[in-house]
């Protein structure tokens, strides 16, 4: 990532191609378009603006080139690069992206589980959860491992699976650093050091 900067007001990072550090300036809360004058609320819409004074037709995104078929969603796009968050849970204060991701994690909050499987019923917060849940009736494994072809259902299992031929072991005990492929393996270990201090 080239050319990022802290602005001192808001605590985001903004970047060229259209934006410099000269041309970033606040009205109050707002970023203002150094050609027009034009103020934004949000710095992803400040850029998808600059881009307007350069004759750009495409909404293709500038630091990665990945192009989209209208402005709202490079305007979302747009955050991954930015880092902004402008969707606050009013319950926790935790910050998300996307409005989808808030309403997601509000479930969290209200228990509420809108998505139900037809096949036996059981209900999900999300979507998602959803589609891999329906996996288990229909036998779908589209995560297969490019080493040994084995193939999963989620594409945590691969991950995890992954590692039985890199070796690596990520999850490492703090106490006497020993390390293991698998976060539950860890936690299993962990409770060596719980007994002995018990006893």
């Amino acid at each position: 990532m080239k050319n990022y900067y802290e602005c001192n007001k808001k605590n985001i990072t903004s970047y060229p191609p259209f934006l410099n550090q000269q041309e970033q300036t606040h009205i109050g809360e707002k970023h203002k378009c150094n050609q027009c004058g034009k103020a934004f609320k949000r710095i992803s819409n400040l850029i998808l603006h600059k881009a307007s004074h350069m004759g750009e037709k495409q909404y293709e995104c500038k630091e990665c080139g990945k192009v989209f078929n209208d402005s709202s969603t490079l305007r979302r796009h747009l955050r991954i690069h930015t880092g902004e968050k402008p969707y606050e849970c009013n319950l926790c204060g935790k910050a998300f992206s996307q409005k989808t991701s808030l309403k997601s994690h509000v479930r969290t909050h209200t228990g509420e589980k809108p998505y139900e499987c037809n096949e036996c019923g059981k209900s999900f917060g999300t979507s998602s959860y959803l589609i891999v849940h329906k996996r288990i009736h229909t036998g779908e494994k589209p995560y297969e491992c490019k080493e040994c072809r084995k193939a999963f259902s989620v594409s945590s299992s691969l991950r995890r699976h992954v590692r039985t031929h890199t070796g690596e072991k990520p999850y490492e005990c703090i106490q006497c650093g020993k390390a293991f492929s698998q976060s539950s393996s860890l936690i299993i270990h962990k409770r060596i050091h719980i007994e002995r201090e018990i006893m």
